[in-house]
Formats: C-alpha cells, sequence, structure tokens
C-alpha cells in the first residue's frame, strides 16, 4: 500500500488507516473478539496506520489496539491517538458520549502543557507502548466547547503547545497535530504555530468542501499534511439519503438531504453508487495523506476495500 510522509517528519502512513471509534463500542456492544477480528482484518490488507483516541470508549479502543499490535514489531506501524481529555478511575458506565459500556473511567478536558502529558502517560499504559508516533489535540474549538472554549485555547496556547514541541523532541512523540471537525480552528493554530498534522473529520468529503475555501492552501504552504476522517459525512454519504440519514452527527437536514439526492443522482447516472464515489474522492484528493476507514465489522472493511479496488469511469472523476 502507498504509503504518504507527514509534514517535514519522517512519520510515513499508509494512504488508507483504520479509525477505531468502533471498537470503544460506539452505537453498540463489539466483543473482544470482533474487535481482534476486524483489526487482523485491516492489517492483511496492508493498514499499517492505526488511529484512536481516549475518547473511544474512554479508553476501551487504546487497549484493544494495543492488545492487537503488541504481536508486532513497533516499526512495522504507525499509531495516532489524542489529548485534552485526561481520563481517571471512575464508576461503571453503560453508556457515555454514544459508546456503550465503555471502561470505568471519569473524564475531563485539559489543554495545558501537565493534562496533555497526563492523557499520554495513560494512553501509553493503555498501549503498552513506550512513544506515539503521532499525538492529535482532539476536539479544541467552538464545535465542541462552546464559550468555554476560551480557556481551553488559554491553556494550550499558554503551555500546551510547548509541551508538545519538548516530548517530540524527547522521542516521547514523533509528530503532533489536530484531530477536529471545523477548519476555522485549525486556521486559528496554524496562526500560532507549525503543525505536522491535521485529522480533519467531515470538512473534506465528497459533500462537505469546507476545507478547500482556505485551509488546503495553508496546509500546503507550511507543509502540513491532512489525515481525513468522517469522509462518509456520519453516515449519509454511505447511506444515501434515506430518511432518518445522519449529517454531521446529527439527523440531517432537508437542505442537506437535497444536497445528498443530486450527488446521487449524478453518481446514480454514471453507474457508480455514492459511497463508492465518497471513498475515491478522499483517497485520490492530492491534500490527502491518509484516509481513515472506522469501523467494528468486518464485512464493511470488506465493502470499503472492494469499492475503492474499483475502477471509476472518468465522468466520476469529473464530480471530484
Amino acid at each position: 500500500m502507498k504509503l504518504n510522509k507527514i509534514g517535514k517528519t519522517d512519520v510515513e502512513v499508509t494512504e488508507l488507516s483504520f479509525g477505531t471509534s468502533g471498537i470503544g463500542n460506539i452505537g453498540r456492544v463489539v466483543s473482544d473478539l470482533e474487535a481482534e477480528d476486524v483489526l487482523r482484518h485491516a492489517w492483511k490488507a496492508g493498514i499499517r496506520y492505526f488511529d484512536t483516541a481516549p475518547h473511544y470508549g474512554r479508553g476501551l479502543a487504546e487497549l484493544r489496539l494495543g492488545r492487537f499490535l503488541q504481536q508486532f514489531d513497533p516499526q512495522d506501524y504507525v499509531i495516532s491517538s489524542k489529548v485534552g481529555r485526561v481520563l481517571s478511575p471512575g464508576t461503571p458506565l453503560k453508556e457515555a458520549d454514544g459508546f456503550v459500556e465503555p471502561l470505568p473511567n471519569s473524564v475531563r478536558y485539559d489543554y495545558s502543557g501537565d493534562g496533555i502529558e497526563a492523557s499520554l502517560e495513560h494512553s501509553f499504559e493503555l498501549m503498552q507502548v513506550r512513544h506515539l508516533d503521532i499525538a492529535y489535540i482532539h476536539d479544541i474549538g467552538t464545535y465542541t466547547h462552546g464559550q468555554d472554549n476560551e480557556k481551553h485555547m488559554s491553556d494550550l496556547l499558554g503551555t500546551g503547545l510547548d509541551r508538545l514541541q519538548r516530548l517530540k523532541d524527547k522521542g516521547k512523540i514523533r509528530a503532533f497535530g489536530l484531530g477536529v471537525n471545523e477548519t476555522q480552528i485549525c486556521l486559528d493554530l496554524l496562526n500560532h504555530t507549525d503543525l505536522d498534522a491535521i485529522l480533519l473529520a467531515g470538512r473534506l468529503t465528497l459533500l462537505d468542501r469546507g476545507a478547500e475555501e482556505k485551509l488546503i492552501d495553508v496546509c500546503r504552504q507550511k507543509s502540513v499534511s491532512l489525515v481525513l476522517g468522517g469522509i462518509f459525512n456520519s453516515g449519509i454519504l454511505a447511506t444515501g439519503p434515506k430518511e432518518g440519514a445522519w449529517f454531521d452527527y446529527e439527523p440531517a437536514s432537508e437542505e442537506i438531504l437535497q444536497a445528498v439526492r443530486d450527488l446521487k443522482a449524478k453518481t446514480d447516472a454514471i453507474g457508480v453508487p455514492l459511497a463508492t464515489a465518497a471513498l475515491h474522492y478522499a483517497r485520490n484528493h492530492p491534500s490527502a495523506a491518509s484516509v481513515l476507514l472506522g469501523t467494528a465489522r468486518v464485512s464493511s472493511l470488506d465493502r470499503n476495500l472492494a469499492a475503492l479496488s474499483e475502477t471509476l469511469p472518468q465522468e466520476c472523476h469529473d464530480l471530484f
């Protein structure tokens, strides 16, 4: 599988990567066996870049990913995880933030240097690793925090970014960047600091091309790599514009449904499923270093990999 470099670092990632929110029990309980099976399937397909986060099942995804990767040489894969949420022992919960039966941990937001280092150390412990290839600052911005974001930005700019650079200098992490759902916070932070990568969810897709207005050019100028997540925009590009379809983590508006109907009409006219077109758009975008495929089902991963192996008619590329 093709490898792409992250920023100006020596980190190289496969053009397809595996996102682990599914094996963190998002929306449903996933057994340890199911999690291992889908991770093994991703590995057999040539995927060597795995993205995770403390947020995913309050550490469950990190725990499962770490167990799986213990059988391989650390030089043979790349792991990214995230900082900004600090876990600590808590009480058992049936559900938290959309994750079913997460690990019994409590969570707090902390983007300070100490909070970032505490988050990383807990991730190291869960995954049984000594360093992290990429650390993403997770969900900073008004999209997640609203008015509270001012304090979090103050912590990040005050001590958080400096700590990440020091951790990189020490070899605890090899690269760092942002993992977010909005473009403005990326532009804001790039005015303050250099980043190696941005994991951008849902803003460079067949449907939502918000990153194309300014962010792509800035990233190109500053040698910041883009890893694309959320390429189905919370599902609507996979399911199509059916009743109850979701966009951006909530039921799609009529405006979005109509936009997807229009897209689907175009892809149907040339005999390409909408989901297939969405996958190829992301994978073939010249700014994409890697495209995350996130699922806990082998069947879903197989379907996406098969779709990506197809050769599309030129008319479909014209949509891109």
